[in-house]
């Protein structure tokens, strides 16, 4: 991927691996630039990597499920706010990433973008099967992205973004990137 579409930053969600085994593996790779997040045991991990020649990525602030940066192109002198998720799947930390996400939201007035795994659906049609939408969580991360003046810029590719891999009869479909 990195090197077929040459992109200027490349964000990776759900490593798994931090440290020195991350710099390890990113050394290999063709950015100059990067910032990692640690992991939990062996869950999430969150990265950033960047060619510095076309753009200047300067950290805000981290923790172990977002990563905020100032994004300046170097081509246009043109800066923007970009945020990374990697929500966790305890609700009760996840709603710390709500609140912090609102607290950003309210400290700056740059174009952002937001992207990652947020582990949370909005509607209805953000899933197949299982038990029905938390429509209370829903409307919690639904006034999370209100309060931080975020839309939704879709996606291509499959509908649900995460499966349980089950069989049909137990299949459970979400979209939650």
């Amino acid at each position: 991927m990195a090197i077929n579409h040459r992109p200027s930053i490349f964000v990776v969600t759900e490593t798994k691996v931090g440290g020195d085994r991350a710099a390890k593996i990113i050394e290999g790779l063709p950015f100059d630039g990067f910032i990692t997040t640690n992991t939990i045991g062996y869950a999430g991990g969150l990265w950033i990597l960047w060619k510095s020649e076309e753009v200047e990525i300067l950290p805000l602030s981290s923790t172990e499920q977002e990563i905020h940066t100032t994004v300046k192109v170097r081509s246009s002198n043109f800066t923007w706010l970009m945020s990374v998720i990697y929500a966790s799947p305890r609700l009760a930390e996840r709603r710390i990433l709500w609140n912090n996400l609102i607290t950003i939201a309210h400290l700056h007035n740059l174009p952002w973008l937001m992207l990652g795994d947020f582990i949370e659906v909005l509607c209805g049609d953000d899933k197949f099967g299982g038990n029905h939408v938390n429509l209370n969580r829903a409307l919690e991360f639904k006034n999370c992205l209100d309060e931080c003046n975020m839309l939704d810029l879709g996606f291509v590719g499959p509908k649900y973004t995460w499966t349980n891999r089950r069989p049909i009869s137990n299949l459970i479909l979400e979209r939650i990137d």
